[in-house]
């Protein structure tokens, strides 16, 4: 296996956050103009007390992308520095990635909870077996 295809998960969990940016921005930007806010009312903080769920969700989803994914971002990295990218680590991080797609559709759509809620645990779920086995192999 080439060390260099643990890029394309990576690079493919980027495109979806620069979707959801666009989307985000979509969805807000319309609102915002059509909202009749003054320039004093948008704060942040009031931005997401009047947004509907259409528009706060995207918004919502985006910060989720910067949090959990930030890891998965610098095992991936780690993995490709030290030499440890091999075909389990990559079908691992498809799996990341298609849950975390699943997650950001649900939310940004339906946003039926638990399924949202399910989708973001299997996605953290193989992301701390990657962490594990990654580890196991520092420190054991």
């Amino acid at each position: 296996m080439e060390p260099q295809s643990i890029f394309a998960p990576f690079f493919a969990q980027m495109v979806l956050t620069f979707v959801i940016w666009v989307y985000m921005y979509a969805r807000r930007i319309p609102f915002i103009i059509h909202s009749g806010l003054k320039p004093a009312q948008m704060t942040p903080a009031e931005l997401a007390r009047v947004s509907p769920p259409g528009v706060s969700n995207p918004s919502d989803n985006l910060k989720n992308l910067f949090e959990i994914p930030t890891l998965f971002f610098a095992l991936l990295l780690y993995l490709f520095v030290t030499q440890r990218v091999d075909s389990i680590y990559v079908a691992a991080a498809w799996a990341f990635v298609a849950f975390r797609v699943l997650h950001s559709l649900m939310h940004c759509t339906a946003n039926i909870i638990i399924v949202r809620f399910w989708l973001y645990a299997l996605s953290t779920a193989v992301l701390w077996l990657m962490v594990a086995r990654a580890a196991r192999g520092v420190l054991f």
